[in-house]
């Protein structure tokens, strides 16, 4: 049967869906508990080197404690956790209290399972494919941190330099070299980028977390790639903060997350990469 699947492109492409769609719905819990979690780490540390005794909580991470309505605290069942069609049946509320449901969930089920579908369409059942699905959901988990928090976690940025590099360790997207060369030019641009404008404005233009997005970014498609990713993310970024400064009278002095963008970037460079650069060498006049 499994072969089947992976032999039938339209039974893959519907599997890849279907699993997209599942994982969306665990990405949802991983932006909401991951942060917590990291506080609570850090409280724990802060206790620990000065002596403190910790407080005695209940165990908290990404499986415990299952899933309850907020307010009501009834635990969600199974049937009421379908991606996507639970929130359909359900009407958009607790089944207990009535309680409206965030839309943002069923959304970003859906939409992971989009960039699933388009990912199983560009590469198939290939080590490409695995790879950029396994990169598309870590950027999706990221961007929705990042946009809550202002925040990318190492614990998610470090694991996705290492993919790119095992990944490249066969070929996938590019070699080997240009995937390690790929991560160190990833980090070091945006490295640069941070400390210039630090000194030119004696402020943090960025945080640390961009620049390993972007050496992972790097580390999977190759140095080849920055350059698009750059340009299309900085573009793109530059955009939406005009827009909201001058539409919805945003504070410039807000700050706006960057890693939304660069992950956009390198979700798109991952997709049509390769005639982004070759239009990019192009309009440079680079042969």
């Amino acid at each position: 049967m499994f072969n089947s699947i992976l032999n039938n492109p339209l039974a893959f492409m519907a599997s890849v869906f279907i699993l997209s769609l599942c994982i969306g719905s665990f990405l949802n819990v991983v932006a909401y508990r991951l942060p917590i979690m990291m506080r609570k780490q850090i409280e724990a540390d802060y206790l620990d080197i000065n002596d403190q005794p910790q407080k005695e909580t209940e165990t908290f991470n990404l499986s415990i404690p299952a899933s309850a309505c907020p307010k009501c605290k009834s635990k969600i069942k199974p049937w009421q956790n379908i991606p996507v069609i639970s929130y359909l049946w359900l009407k958009g509320k607790c089944a207990n209290c009535q309680t409206e449901i965030s839309p943002r969930y069923p959304i970003v089920e859906f939409i992971t399972g989009l960039l699933g579908l388009l990912v199983a369409y560009q590469f198939g059942a290939t080590i490409e494919g695995a790879a950029a699905l396994i990169f598309t959901y870590f950027l999706v988990a990221l961007t929705l941190i990042d946009l809550d928090e202002y925040l990318l976690p190492d614990s998610l940025t470090l694991p996705l330099i290492w993919i790119g590099l095992i990944a490249n360790s066969f070929n996938a997207f590019t070699s080997l070299n240009d995937a390690v060369y790929g991560a160190i030019a990833g980090y070091l641009a945006l490295w640069s980028v941070y400390w210039l404008f630090k000194l030119a404005t004696g402020k943090e233009g960025m945080g640390y977390g961009d620049f390993k997005l972007l050496a992972a970014i790097g580390a999977l498609l190759g140095w080849q790639a920055l350059p698009v990713v750059i340009l299309l993310s900085s573009a793109v970024g530059a955009v939406v903060g005009l827009t909201l400064i001058m539409t919805l009278g945003r504070d410039k002095n807000i700050p706006i997350p960057f890693g939304p963008y660069l992950a956009a970037a390198g979700f798109i460079a991952m997709l049509w990469g390769d005639e982004l650069t070759q239009s990019y060498f192009q309009l440079m006049g680079i042969r």
